[in-house]
């Protein structure tokens, strides 16, 4: 499985306690650089975050420095755990179904569909010319071999043909 990127510049920070919120965690990072965005995922059940939050920096140093300082710090009581932030994981289909719609992906699906259909047309063709292509060449053979029998059969017939083939046979 490859190592997924991280992403310098966004912090995962966990262990916030319930009271803390984006505000409350913007404050804590600010001292360390200028911040794009605070993100706490909420739980879709309890409408509350979910424990951890995401801090993105707008320059690396600041993310680097705030990790360094923060990671194992107190915040309302609870000790944070700071890292680096892995790019988001996107579950299902190519895109993910996780933030679209289910037909989203119906066009590549049909796309995919097709050219497979095609595909198989292209094979079942070609496996048709091949064996087309075996059977006239077992019939050429069948052919050359029942011309060699005729060829023999005139030999015995003919003295002057058995007297050339002799011929060819002592001068090889």
């Amino acid at each position: 499985m490859a190592q997924q990127a991280v992403q310098k510049n966004t912090l995962y920070v966990g262990g916030l306690a319930e009271e803390v919120n984006e505000s409350i965690l913007h404050a804590a990072f600010i001292p360390f650089g200028d911040i794009k965005d605070v993100k706490t995922p909420l739980d879709q059940a309890t409408q509350k975050h979910r424990s951890f939050g995401f801090v993105t920096f707008l320059e690396r140093e600041d993310a680097s420095s705030a990790m360094d300082n923060m990671d194992g710090a107190e915040l309302y009581g609870r000790v944070l755990t700071v890292n680096y932030a892995l790019p988001e994981k996107i579950k299902g289909g190519e895109q993910g179904w996780a933030a679209q719609p289910i037909w989203a992906d119906a066009d590549t699906w049909f796309e995919r569909q097709q050219q497979e259909e095609e595909m198989q047309r292209m094979q079942a063709e070609n496996r048709a010319a091949m064996q087309a292509a075996e059977e006239l060449h077992r019939k050429k053979k069948t052919d050359e071999r029942e011309g060699e029998k005729e060829e023999e059969i005139e030999m015995k017939d003919d003295p002057m043909a058995r007297a050339e083939a002799e011929v060819l046979k002592q001068n090889d």
